[in-house]
């Protein structure tokens, strides 16, 4: 049985501005969130992590290399686990899209997957590429106890399908800057341990 670690990246600026990013903008993590990626290697502390694997954004790289650094683990930095591409609204102040953004998540709570915001992707499709990297990593490593640093619609995306909700229901999985969410995965399921594990980062400010 493999010990999984989905953990959300640290913050950004854009995050801080509720600026969508997306997969287009590469930002870096600020203050909080590189305190916020001490944190996370602080609570891994009474874990064994044997392998970590990142996006192939800045963001991740970043907020996961305080833990390389302890563990004295290479980054394994994949596309396939990139945010979901929002396409013309990435880059965008949410308060001044919100209309549009709420448009295009009742359209996925409502049952709608594979829609798309225009040159985006949908949550199918996004399920689909990650998914399979995912599984493609679990099968072929020998590594027992694996991190993986993505994003926080991504870690949506892949929880609700993983703990059968549908990827309708993914708005309600929580999630946060430098979450942690524990999981097993045994004979190809998935099951949860420890979702949105957060209290490493109550005093951070």
């Amino acid at each position: 049985m493999k010990q999984l670690f989905i953990i959300r990246h640290g913050e950004t600026d854009n995050n801080k501005a509720h600026i969508i990013q997306g997969r287009s903008l590469d930002a870096s993590i600020n203050e909080l969130g590189r305190q916020q990626a001490q944190a996370i290697c602080d609570a891994l502390e009474s874990y064994e992590v044997h392998k970590i694997v990142a996006s192939a954004l800045r963001r991740t790289h970043e907020t996961a290399q305080p833990l390389a650094d302890q563990r004295k683990l290479k980054i394994h930095k994949h596309p396939e686990l990139d945010e979901i591409d929002f396409g013309i609204l990435e880059g965008k102040v949410f308060t001044e899209i919100k209309e549009q953004v709420m448009d295009v998540h009742e359209k996925w709570k409502s049952g709608n997957v594979d829609y798309a915001p225009e040159n985006g992707e949908s949550p199918r499709q996004t399920y689909a590429r990650a998914n399979a990297k995912v599984e493609e990593v679990l099968e072929s490593s020998s590594e027992e106890s694996i991190v993986f640093m993505i994003h926080g619609r991504l870690t949506r995306v892949l929880l609700s399908e993983w703990l059968g909700h549908g990827l309708k229901n993914m708005h309600k999985i929580e999630h946060q800057n430098g979450a942690i969410n524990h999981l097993t995965w045994h004979d190809g399921k998935f099951k949860a341990v420890e979702l949105n594990k957060t209290d490493h980062l109550m005093e951070l400010v």
